[in-house]
């Protein structure tokens, strides 16, 4: 029998390919979404530079491709009864828990969208624990954390946990965090619920601490060539991812904006793969009381790196001259630092990883050709500040929501 797999957040960034890739995995899916990520675009006054189709225009138009149905739950996860009434509904063998606000940007504008963040992702998580327990005790809950959360810090990093030795004896521990904002800071309170809800109740959870994530097409996606399945493409300050956003500012001959030396070191996954791992988990759970973790990314860049390859590939692909504008730091973080990341566990289980090179980057740029005229440059911006408590008046939103 085919597995049932319920995505929550379906209709985002990452939630959407997923659906699809395992639907033509020839899974049995359903979508859970409330359409908030859709509201910060218009509460940040900019939008995707794709057009985004409605969810249930997305999956028509699914349906009419491929012949097969996925299900539309509409619900919010702090809505505890309901989340737990359509798990007992779907009755699923695997959950992929996508539904959580997921720009570290975002979460420091102001106290209240750090309290926001805080309240949707930690306790939408812990309604998730407890309805499974409840309805669907023996599924397997894949939960999508951060490298973010590790930080950057002086050892290396090892796949969620540590063996240690102290004072003659060892153990073997939660591998310590230290998050840079209020996002990756609710993803370490989520580790923490899932690894101690795995020990009470005998959950299974695979916790994915994901790398930065970049393009915007997989080959569910890409083969249909519908506009209607189209993925978003996001560029803002706020919730573009670095390479994205840069990808975007040289379409739009605006220069790419690298905060500080740009010698900042992260963990980075292309969406492709990203759909494979989650695949991965899915056909490989947890076993009963394991919570698991997977650093799931394939490479290692430092920023001004990707900024470099982007202005290569301008240059010589596309005949512009990109520029690279080293701007102040609005975040609070090391900007050299040692990093070493480990990855073993999903190229174990099979992932071949989709790496990034000047190929890849000329697709992106591409496809962001495309919808060049979709681009604001003006959403571009330096980028919230970490050290103000208040930044309607530098980021613009007051005024846009007053618009």
């Amino acid at each position: 029998m085919s597995k049932r797999v319920i995505v929550l957040g379906g209709d985002g960034f990452c939630g959407w390919p997923t659906a699809l890739h395992l639907s033509e995995q020839g899974m049995e899916v359903a979508i859970l979404d409330n359409f908030v990520r859709r509201q910060y675009d218009f509460e940040l006054g900019c939008e995707s530079a794709t057009p985004i189709a409605s969810l249930a225009t997305r999956l028509d138009a699914y349906r009419e491709r491929s012949g097969k149905e996925i299900k539309a739950y509409v619900a919010n996860m702090l809505d505890a009864e309901r989340l737990k009434a359509i798990l007992q509904d779907f009755g699923p063998d695997a959950v992929v828990h996508f539904a959580e606000q997921r720009a570290a940007p975002y979460s420091m504008i102001d106290r209240r969208h750090a309290v926001y963040t805080q309240r949707n992702n930690v306790l939408g998580t812990l309604n998730l624990i407890y309805a499974i327990q409840d309805v669907a005790p023996d599924c397997h809950l894949i939960k999508l954390g951060t490298m973010g959360e590790y930080g950057t810090p002086n050892i290396d990093i090892e796949e969620g946990w540590l063996n240690v030795e102290h004072n003659g004896r060892k153990d073997r521990v939660l591998y310590p965090k230290s998050p840079g904002s209020w996002y990756h800071l609710s993803k370490v309170h989520d580790s923490a619920n899932l690894e101690f809800a795995c020990r009470i109740y005998g959950l299974r959870v695979t916790d994915l601490n994901q790398g930065v994530v970049y393009g915007a097409t997989t080959p569910e996606i890409k083969v249909a060539q519908d506009e209607r399945l189209v993925n978003r493409l996001d560029y803002d300050g706020t919730f573009g991812t670095a390479l994205n956003r840069f990808c975007v500012q040289a379409v739009l001959d605006i220069p790419l904006t690298v905060y500080g030396t740009g010698k900042q070191t992260r963990a980075f996954i292309n969406i492709v793969d990203t759909v494979r791992c989650i695949r991965i988990a899915v056909d490989n759970p947890a076993k009963r009381g394991e919570f698991r973790v997977f650093n799931q990314f394939t490479e290692q860049w430092s920023v001004m790196a990707l900024a470099e390859l982007v202005r290569k590939v301008g240059r010589e692909r596309f005949g512009r001259e990109v520029h690279i504008a080293q701007l102040e730091n609005p975040r609070i973080e090391k900007e050299e630092h040692y990093y070493n990341a480990k990855n073993t566990e999903l190229p174990a289980l099979g992932l071949d990883p989709y790496l990034l090179t000047e190929d890849v980057v000329h697709s992106i740029m591409r496809h962001c050709l495309l919808y060049k005229t979709r681009c604001d440059p003006q959403v571009v911006k330096t980028g919230v500040k970490w050290k103000e408590t208040d930044n309607a008046a530098l980021s613009g939103f007051v005024a846009r929501r007053g618009s």
